[in-house]
């Protein structure tokens, strides 16, 4: 998890103008744009968050990608989304809701639980040992993710931020 960051999660910081930007990127979403997907007991949970989160990059205008990197953005989004909900799965009793928060700078996916554990990279990491490799990949793939832990003490979010493509 980054300990770097001034600010709190979710808020990339102050803005800084279009300096140097000549046009509007073309994956803008509506200002605060929230989707929520319930998976609590549903069977085939990780398919139906990656649909969903496809179909919401899609009304988004993340997709279909327009070059290269929003096409790298797109997929990483879907990555992370089949990791935290996976993770969830094998060790947290399951998972309860997927939620994606979208502006014009970030995506934020949350993927609340029921568990007790707090997911963490395997240390050391071993790229040729098979499994453990989920929360590796979310920390490598995004600006910053993190837990919070419900404050009635039952269950708890993990949530991870990438950016919008350029």
């Amino acid at each position: 998890m980054s300990t770097t960051r001034p600010y709190p999660p979710g808020d990339l910081g102050p803005d800084q103008g279009n300096a140097g930007a000549a046009a509007t990127p073309a994956t803008t979403a509506p200002a605060g744009q929230v989707r929520r997907l319930r998976l609590a007991g549903a069977r085939g949970a990780v398919a139906r968050a990656r649909d969903f989160a496809r179909q919401a990059l899609h009304d988004w205008g993340w997709l279909p990608a327009a070059g290269a990197d929003q096409r790298a953005a797109a997929e990483d989004v879907l990555l992370v989304v089949s990791e935290l909900v996976t993770n969830a799965c094998l060790h947290a009793e399951g998972p309860e809701e997927l939620r994606l928060r979208c502006n014009a700078k970030m995506l934020r996916l949350e993927v609340t639980d029921l568990g007790a554990g707090s997911p963490a990279p395997r240390t050391p990491h071993r790229a040729g040992r098979p499994g453990g490799h989920g929360m590796f990949i979310v920390q490598r793939l995004c600006l910053d993710w993190g837990v919070v832990r419900n404050p009635d003490g039952a269950g708890k979010t993990v949530w991870a931020e990438l950016a919008a493509p350029s």
